[in-house]
This record gives C-alpha cells, structure tokens and sequence, in this order.
C-alpha cells in the first residue's frame, strides 16, 4: 500500500514569461527523523529563509543549522548552455530553469523531470533516516523519439552555514578551502559549524570561491522580515551523462560514498512504505495522512519527541500531546507514544510539561497551562490502544499524581485549583493556552482567569486518574479524583452556561463573562470525559458549526465580532494579531468532528463527517503537499498560512478518520480485570444538568 503520487505537469508553472501562482506556492519538504530537513518549492526556486537541501539538526532534533541552500545546475550540449535553477533576484528572475521543467512529482519524494534539446534530466531529491543527509540523483534518457546525446552536466552548489532562521551575507570570516580526498569534497566555513561533505561520482572537481550576491526570497518580503541573502559556491563539479546515465550528489556531515545513493534510496522507499502499509484504512486520506504523521517524530535524548511543525517549530509539549494520538496510535505506533511520554514525563516540573524546547538546546520554558492536561488524555488514549497498564504503572502514574497535586496546590502563573473546583490560571504579559500570540508585552488574547477548555481538560483528567487508580487499585487517590472531577462539573455547568446564546462562555473570571465565541468550547463536547448533558453538548455543536465551521478547519473567532481578521497576512504584527482572532486552524476540525459525530444522532452524522475530511484531499496537494498547513486565512477561499507542515493539524484529521469516520470504535473506560465494556463515546455525557 503506497500514499498517493502528488503529480504536476507544465500547466502547473504557470505563464512563462512570470514564475507565479501554483509553482512558488507549492512546497515539498523532506525530512530526516533526528529534526532535520529539506525543502523548497516545486519550480526550484527558494522562496524562503528556511528553503534548503539540506539543514542539519546538531543537537538532535534542535541546533538547526541551514549548510546547503540549492544546487546550481547546468546542461551543456554541444556548445550550448541550459541553466536549470531559478532564482529570484533585485528586480529579475534568473536563470529560467522552470521552463524546462516537464513534471513535478512526490513518488515518495520530490522528482523533477527536465526536457531540453531532445533530452530528457529526471532529478530526485531525499534524506535517509537518522543522519543529517540530502541525496541528490540526476538520471538521463531520451526524450520522445529523440536518441539522447552526451552531454555534461555541472553542479554549483551554494552553501549558506548559518541559523536556519538567520540569513548569510558575503563575508572575509570565510573559510574558501575545499578538501578533495577522490570522490568527496569538504568545505568546513566557519568554526563550531559542522564540516560539510559532498560525496559525488563527477569527471572533475574545480573550486571556485565565488560568491553569489542578492538572492530574494519572496515569502520572507510578505512576512515583513529581511529577504535577502548571499551565498558562496566553494567549486564546481562536472558530470558526463550519456543516455540511461546518473550523476550523484551526497551532501551529509558524515562522510559517504556516492555509490551509497541507490542503497540509501531503496532502503528509504522501504521504510516509507512500511509506515504507509501500517495505515488501520484504505481510505486514501487516511494512507496519505499515515505518510505524513512519519514527518513529525523524531528523536530528542535516546528517546521520541515530536516535532510541533515545519519549517520554524521545534517540539513544543501542548502540540506533542494533543498530536501523539493521531501521530503514533492511529498509525499504529504504541511504542513511540511510549517513548514520547517518557520524554515528557521526563522533562516535567512542579507539575508541568516544558511549553517548548528551545531551537539552541537551552532549559526548556514552562508557559503552558494545558501541555500537562493534554499529557493525561494522550495516556489514556495509550491506554485505550494498548491495555498496558504496567507500563503507565511504572512510569507515568506517580508523574499523573504529582501533576494534579501541583494542580491543586498551585503551579507557576497562578495556575491553582479555586474554591470551586475548577481550574484558574494567568499573570500578567505571561499567555498559557494555545492562543498564545504575543506582541512585544501585548500578550493578543489574555485569557486570565477560568478559559473553557481548561476547564474541560482538567475535569476530563480527573477522570482519566480516577479510572486509573481504580485499575492499578489506589483506593484513596481514586476517591480524591473523583470528588474534584464531581465538584468541577458543578460549578462548570453553573458558571459556563451562556443561556442567551445556547453555548458555552468562553472565559470565566470573577464575576466577568466572556462572551467571545470561540472554538474553545468545543473541548468540552469533544474530550471523552464531558461535563455537559446532551442538550447543552448539542447546542455548542450547532454554535460552533453555524459561526465557526470553514472547510480548513474552525475559525479561532466568529466574523460576527468585532475583533475578527478575515486575513492571516502582512508583517509580524499584522500576522500576530490575526493569529486567533478569526484565523482558521485545520487541528481543531479534529474535536470539531468527534464532537459532531458524538452528539449525532443517526450514521448521518458520520457520513457528513466524513465529507468534511474528504475536503482535505485537495489541500494536500496546494501549499505544504502532503502535508496539512498550520493556519488558513478567516475569510474564503480561505489561503493556507503558517507552517506548510503542523503535526496537530495532521494528528488531529487523522485521530478524527480513524476513530469517529471510518474506523469508529466505542470509547472504553479503564477497568480492573475482567474488563467491563463501556458506553460510545456519545452516551458517555455527563447526566448534570441534561436538557
């Protein structure tokens, strides 16, 4: 079973005479398990900071250092030049390499099929695992009835050695030496940067030392960030290629062979087909969804973290635990969540997951109120897929019971369980919940005081301690979970009700109600543990459908107020107050779904669900491909923003396939032996207050 091939021909490039549209907003990306990448976009030219063949993650999965930026290609016939790259510079765009660009493929990965003078150049682009490596393949072969000639192919390449969220500028600092030992070239720039390796199979090695000046990089101008960048090409390489030929690039920090590549290659296409075939459906999303999980986790310490997304996110702990259930068990992967848990859990601190770990491989930071109240639904749903109760036992249970004596006894900035049972939380200019844009000291959505999903993650994980104690038989620790979880739900259903407009407040503070509404509330419909009677559960769907609902996802606030930002766009500022204030979020049409389906009241429900996600088919294939994007503009069409690549959007529309759409399976509590068989997911709400 394979993902499905993402396939563009010449109509996808656009007018020639203008590289735009489709081909510089389509953008592959390759990635390496130990947080490395590559990736740019499907014409070849570089449109951001963060394009590159190969940037290396020398603290595994963070120190990300962009090394080589592109290759610069020539074909020479007889005694004509064909220049293959694109690049964009003051004013103009040359060379025009995209005009001979016959197809784009990722079959798995990135394949670019060039025709020129009756020639036909098939260039593939890959990282095996575990290593930081980009290997680059150019075969040659005819084109049409047309007998291919000899012809030489010379490669530029054009390295950067910097802060992948930095740019290079010409400088004396660097180190011009090129060390040929056969079939490897070294270039070593700069001290404290790793050397540079680039194993090839080429006729002849010349170094040049030249510098290439005033690359642009467009997406970077839109940002409103600096976009101009210099890069220094050490030598260039010259290849005969002769009908049915290869030439061959490797460019790693350790040293290779070039006659590595096609072992590199078929152990790479072996790997990724095995983590396709472990997909739990046919459904094409599913499959394809199932390749791009893969992306996501890699390694931090001996052990499994996730990567929040690319190309700028490190692993962040909010989003590696709403992510680890769609990422690892709906693919099929208990022992990675296993070991993503164990890294958090390792990591906590006065009953806190690390909010994210720095890009520098600094102490990890701890604003987050939520990481540590998704920790305990990502334990559940390792539950619910494995039974393994003694490995929870030994490992995370006592780190459970810290976390929620923290709770109660008060964590950092002011995050204290109230009088009431629920949870409070926030400090001036600190953001703890995912809406969390920031500003200089303006922190964009404050949220101080009692935020609705809080509120339903905390009781839903007093309820998954009290299921927990009562497996592993701690009699005292499942009375105590129980009598909050039961004090919460009280105060929830008196506090957060908003009867005027049939949903839920989306902030409690005091005696102030937040009337905003948001997606937040749909958490608590959603979480397996809800405080809600049937009646209030199905009014905030309708809620949340009518204002929020867009084919990307839920807007993060409805048009009908005033702060809405139909736009996620512009320079920092403007893209920061937009963020949560009606910019869409793919990941929450995941709880979006299960709550749908969980307040449904016939197969109906499923099947509407399940048309919901088929819209996402095409998405894979127009910004990130293959990939699900962070963010997409309020207003229609509804533009993909952010990162290209976002592990909860893909986790969560991957959760929802698997356990509500296409594979839906009644949710199971906890049990002692013999195990009870529990309600569905929808008859598990709470009786409080039903209406």
């Amino acid at each position: 079973m394979k993902r499905e091939i993402i396939r563009f021909g010449r109509d996808a490039f656009g007018d020639p005479g203008a590289l735009s549209g489709g081909a510089v907003r389509r953008e592959w990306l390759e990635t390496n398990g130990i947080g490395g990448f590559a990736s740019s976009t499907i014409a070849g030219l570089n449109t951001r900071r963060y394009h590159g063949l190969l940037t290396a993650a020398t603290k595994p999965p963070v120190g990300r250092v962009l090394l080589l930026s592109k290759l610069e290609e020539t074909v020479i016939v007889g005694d004509l030049r064909y220049e293959l790259a694109v690049n964009r510079y003051p004013g103009a765009l040359h060379p025009r390499g995209d005009r001979f660009l016959k197809e784009f493929r990722l079959d798995p990965f990135p394949v670019f099929t060039y025709e020129l003078d009756g020639i036909e150049i098939e260039k593939r682009v890959f990282m095996p695992q575990g290593e930081n490596t980009t290997v680059v393949e150019y075969e040659m072969r005819g084109s049409g009835s047309h007998p291919a000639r000899e012809c030489t192919l010379e490669i530029r390449p054009l390295i950067a050695f910097r802060d992948y969220h930095g740019l290079t500028h010409r400088n004396d600092a660097l180190n011009r030496r090129v060390d040929v030992n056969g079939g490897v070239a070294t270039v070593a720039p700069y001290e404290g940067l790793p050397a540079l390796h680039f194993a090839h199979d080429a006729a002849a090695l010349e170094p040049t030392g030249e510098w290439y000046l005033n690359f642009e990089y467009e997406i970077e101008r839109e940002r409103g960030l600096d976009f101009s960048e210099d890069l220094f090409n050490p030598f260039v390489a010259r290849f005969k290629l002769h009908s049915g030929g290869r030439a061959t690039m490797i460019a790693s920090t350790l040293r290779r062979d070039a006659s590595q590549a096609p072992t590199l290659r078929e152990a790479e296409i072996e790997r990724r087909t095995r983590v396709v075939a472990a997909a739990p459906s046919e459904e094409p999303l599913v499959r394809d969804l199932t390749a791009a999980a893969d992306s996501f986790i890699v390694e931090r310490g001996g052990l499994k973290t996730i990567v929040a997304g690319y190309p700028w996110f490190s692993d962040w702990g909010r989003d590696a635990m709403i992510a680890l259930p769609g990422l690892t068990l709906a693919t099929g992967r208990p022992e990675v969540a296993k070991s993503v848990l164990l890294a958090f859990a390792h990591a906590a601190d006065r009953g806190m997951l690390p909010n994210r770990f720095p890009d520098g491989g600094e102490a990890p930071e701890y604003n987050s109120v939520d990481a540590a109240l998704w920790f305990f639904e990502a334990v559940r749903a390792l539950m619910k897929h494995t039974r393994d109760t003694a490995f929870v036992r030994d490992n995370l249970y006592a780190r459970m019971t810290e976390m929620v004596d923290w709770h109660v006894k008060g964590a950092r900035y002011g995050i204290r369980v109230a009088e009431d049972g629920l949870l409070s939380c926030g400090e001036a200019g600190v953001q703890l919940t995912w809406m969390d844009a920031k500003i200089g000291d303006l922190v964009v959505t404050p949220r101080s005081g009692k935020p609705v999903e809080i509120q339903a993650l905390w009781y839903n994980a007093l309820r998954v301690l009290e299921d927990l104690a009562r497996a592993l038989g701690d009699g005292a620790r499942e009375e105590s979970a129980r009598e909050m979880a039961d004090r919460a739900r009280h105060s929830f259903n008196r506090q957060f009700w908003n009867a005027a407009a049939g949903c839920l407040y989306d902030v409690v503070d005091g005696e102030d109600r937040d009337t905003s509404i948001r997606p937040n509330q749909i958490f608590a419909v959603s979480l397996p543990n809800s405080m809600l009677g049937n009646g209030r559960a199905r009014q905030v769907v309708d809620v949340v459908k009518r204002e929020l609902l867009t084919p990307l996802g839920l807007r993060s606030l409805s048009p009908g107020d005033p702060r809405y930002r139909p736009r996620y766009e512009g320079g920092v500022m403007s893209r920061d107050s937009a963020y949560h204030q009606g910019t869409v979020w793919p990941w929450l049409m995941g709880p979006f779904i299960t709550a749908y389906v969980k307040v449904g009241t016939d197969e109906g429900a499923r099947e509407q669900a399940g048309r919901w996600l088929d819209g996402f088919r095409e998405h894979l294939r127009e910004a990130g491909l293959g990939q699900v994007s962070e963010v997409a503009d309020g207003d229609p069409p509804h533009r993909p923003g952010g990162c290209i690549a976002q592990a909860w959007s893909v986790a969560e529309l991957l959760r929802a396939a698997v356990e509500d759409v296409y594979l839906a399976q009644p949710e199971r509590r906890i049990e002692n032996p013999p195990v009870r068989r529990c309600l569905p997911r929808r008859a598990r709400l709470s009786p409080a207050d039903r209406r």
